[in-house]
């Protein structure tokens, strides 16, 4: 993942809005984001949620309840929020936070195929999805 590319537009405005569990992100570019805690959490780039690599993702289910309990800076470059399922591993970078408000929807898109495709249902706990891998991502 990478931290933060030359040009890439920075973040000029962070809001944690819980009642909505939606975290909106204003952009320097004036891109103004409304990411669901869900999408971050299902998407994290954590390697507990990525893998180890291509092929090792693993599915995440349960998570349509999510918060988020706390949401650290981690120098001038990203996020590090610390989610209600006890989740906390996930470095959110300045382009990878972009990458998921500028691509949401096709984001949810394949995160509902991957479901189908795999027999589970989005509010399944993480132990009926079985921990299953997703190839394809």
């Amino acid at each position: 993942m990478a931290g933060l590319q030359a040009g890439a537009p920075t973040p000029s405005a962070i809001t944690v809005h819980s009642q909505s569990r939606r975290l909106q992100v204003g952009f320097s570019d004036g891109s103004d984001f409304h990411i669901p805690f869900e999408l971050m959490r299902v998407y994290s780039p954590s390697a507990e949620v990525q893998g180890h690599g291509p092929g090792q993702e693993v599915l995440q289910t349960g998570k349509r309840e999510v918060t988020l309990l706390e949401l650290e800076p981690v120098g001038n470059y990203a996020v590090k929020p610390v989610f209600s399922d006890g989740h906390d591993s996930g470095l959110f970078s300045w382009d990878y936070l972009y990458f998921l408000g500028s691509e949401q929807d096709r984001l949810w898109a394949d995160y509902l195929a991957r479901l189908q495709d795999a027999g589970v249902e989005r509010d399944a706990p993480m132990n009926a999805a079985g921990g299953s891998a997703c190839a394809s991502h």
